[in-house]
């Protein structure tokens, strides 16, 4: 860290604790050089993520978005908010360890797709026909007959 006073780049922390509110870390530093004291604040950067779409259009990742496809693939299902909430927690998890920014939105259909065939069929195969865009009944039964042979 720079010395504002003197620009030499070594210094060495004095003291070290986390703000009021836990959203950074306060250090108190002495310049090696000049022994000039200065404050320094530790925060978390924010990397927004970014949504690669099919026509390699970008958008901010949004959450809501992604639990309204959800909700609709389990409308009038026996899924529970709860639960729905917890597969979009669970994929923003995923997401944001990982080391890209920008993520296809076919990683993040697959993995919508996983985990409501683990959930409910009948939310799966919902989700399926519109994010794969099913063009008519063979691309439907097609992916019926894949999901029953797995069954067996």
């Amino acid at each position: 860290m720079k010395c504002p006073a003197c620009n030499h780049p070594e210094s060495k922390v004095i003291d070290s604790r986390p703000t009021a509110e836990g959203a950074s870390i306060r250090r108190r530093r002495e310049c090696l050089q000049c022994q000039r004291r200065f404050t320094t604040y530790e925060i978390i950067e924010d990397v927004p993520m970014l949504v690669v779409k099919k026509d390699n259009t970008r958008e901010a990742y949004d959450r809501n978005k992604l639990l309204a496809g959800i909700i609709r693939a389990c409308d009038k299902r026996k899924i529970s908010k709860d639960v729905m909430e917890g597969i979009v927690s669970d994929i923003e998890r995923n997401l944001q360890n990982s080391v890209h920014n920008e993520i296809p939105t076919s990683y993040i259909g697959e993995m919508v797709m996983r985990r409501l065939k683990e959930i409910d069929e009948v939310a799966y195969v919902r989700f399926a026909s519109v994010y794969r865009q099913f063009k008519d009944l063979d691309a439907f039964v097609e992916e019926l007959n894949k999901l029953l042979a797995e069954k067996k």
